[in-house]
């Protein structure tokens, strides 16, 4: 990237960085008095997201009026600049709304199809992460890089599931496997901090089926400049409109990637039966 791009990139994280603050602080003053709304038969919308994405619409509006945003709420502008920002106003509702501290606000900026600068903000840890097309990824300030790990039976994966038609997801067979053979599975319920976990380490790896531009935007950005690969789960390269993600630390990629097609060719290990345990449980 050229100096002026990259010190236009760097501003433009600067300036995510201090909207997602902005619009965390706004998110805290909400907690405790939140308004609960359904957008489907389980998917949330509070009065929190909707105060965040008016928050951030203005801010966005106010310096980078030539930009273009699509938001989760239904914000939408267009223009000819060829930037569009990707706003997620509380990236994990359903904890937001059970008074779970795991949630964050999300905002990834992407120029002529590529991901220029995304910022992801975890306001209750006051956890900062950024990142810059071709200048690294940051937590706080500080870089950031993805694990070391390279068996998979010592990596930490996280992985999510749909609000909305859950009965037609296979993620349950993906879970299952995973746990069997790997360290542990987590399903924090926030994708864009599962993706900065995996940028920094905490998690070795994560997928999650058909999440939204701007669930992934952010986040994507800021696990590939911390080191990491991402892709769909057939391997090939994920776009913001890719039906699966698959965020690894690149060492564990290829080993993700085999099991993920053995699962789905169909080879699963069935379920335990509950009438099973039952019927050996022993008496305490």
């Amino acid at each position: 990237m050229a100096a002026e791009a990259a010190a236009d990139a760097a501003s433009f994280a600067a300036a995510a960085a201090a909207i997602a603050r902005e619009a965390g602080a706004c998110l805290l003053a909400h907690r405790g008095r939140v308004g609960i709304e359904y957008k489907g038969e389980a998917d949330l919308v509070t009065a929190a997201d909707r105060d965040s994405e008016r928050l951030i619409t203005a801010r966005l509006r106010e310096r980078f009026p030539d930009h273009a945003m699509v938001a989760e709420e239904g914000g939408r502008t267009q223009a000819a600049s060829g930037y569009c920002w990707y706003v997620d106003p509380l990236d994990g509702t359903t904890n937001y709304a059970h008074g779970l501290p795991i949630f964050a606000v999300s905002l990834g900026l992407e120029h002529d199809g590529e991901m220029l600068a995304g910022a992801v903000f975890n306001p209750v840890l006051e956890e900062m992460f950024t990142a810059v097309r071709g200048g690294g990824a940051r937590l706080n300030g500080a870089p950031i890089s993805v694990s070391a790990c390279s068996e998979l039976g010592e990596a930490l994966l996280a992985t999510g599931f749909p609000s909305r038609k859950r009965h037609q997801n296979p993620n349950i067979h993906f879970y299952q496997h995973f746990t069997l053979t790997t360290h542990g599975m987590r399903r924090l319920g926030a994708a864009a901090l599962d993706l900065c976990y995996t940028a920094c380490g905490r998690f070795e790896g994560f997928w999650e089926f058909n999440l939204k531009p701007w669930d992934t935007a952010a986040g994507a950005l800021i696990v590939r400049e911390a080191g990491g690969r991402v892709s769909d789960m057939l391997g090939r390269a994920h776009q913001l409109h890719s039906p699966e993600i698959l965020a690894s630390n690149g060492k564990l990629h290829p080993a993700l990637l085999a099991a993920f097609a053995e699962l789905f060719a169909g080879r699963t290990a069935p379920l335990p039966a509950p009438e099973a345990y039952l019927a050996g449980r022993s008496r305490p």
